[in-house]
């Protein structure tokens, strides 16, 4: 996989999320070199099926089969409470134990008010000191604040997501930026060169389409 995104530091744990189980190649191998798999409730059905044992279970058990709650019941880690969805719940519990390079799978698909808050969460995760990112069947989502360079392929796809950004401002990109109001106004962007820049003061998420794939549009 000849992948040309920002190097994440391999990390120290993997959530998967009970959305739709990836198929990509990327988020794949993400999860088969985790070296610890925190599944959350129903997530972990999917990848108990696909031949493996996570190392923990997370959530209020209300959504993995009766036959895996019983079977693997010494891994579940109830938290019944309902302020924080299972995502982070996970993420939240694995700080907690000192892991802070984060890698989700798994957080999209199925249903798109879960998707959303998933995603929107990353700006969360990133408050609470986690280097978090989500991996997708189309590319990476990553929180932002301030000004950071990437690396990137001419005509990658990109995607600037803006929460509360001022001075937006883009260097090697095709379209210029400006402080978005919508989120749909930083979306399809293109990469001009093998790196670009988002100058910014505030926070913002990022996401970038795995360069292999043709461009998708739904404008």
């Amino acid at each position: 996989m000849n992948y040309n995104l920002p190097a994440m530091t391999k990390p120290e744990a993997v959530v998967l999320a009970n959305g739709e189980y990836p198929t990509a190649p990327l988020p794949l191998q993400v999860l088969a070199d985790a070296p610890y798999v925190v599944c959350c409730d129903g997530g972990a059905d999917e990848y108990i099926r696909h031949g493996h044992t996570p190392d923990l279970i997370i959530g209020d058990g209300d959504s993995i089969s009766t036959e895996n709650r019983r079977k693997y019941g010494h891994l579940l880690h109830r938290i019944a409470e309902q302020d924080t969805n299972d995502q982070t719940k996970a993420v939240n519990y694995l700080l907690a134990q000192g892991k802070r390079r984060i890698a989700i799978v798994g957080a999209t698909g199925k249903r798109e008010d879960h998707t959303l808050g998933n995603i929107s969460l990353l700006v969360d995760y990133m408050h609470a000191g986690a280097d978090v990112r989500t991996y997708t069947d189309y590319g990476v989502f990553i929180p932002c604040r301030g000004t950071h360079t990437f690396p990137c392929e001419p005509g990658q796809q990109v995607s600037i997501i803006n929460f509360n950004a001022r001075k937006l401002h883009g260097i090697g990109l095709l379209y210029p930026l400006s402080d978005f109001t919508n989120w749909w106004q930083g979306t399809l962007n293109e990469c001009t060169g093998t790196e670009f820049t988002v100058e910014a003061e505030g926070e913002y998420l990022m996401f970038l389409n795995y360069p292999q794939l043709p461009p998708q549009s739904t404008r």
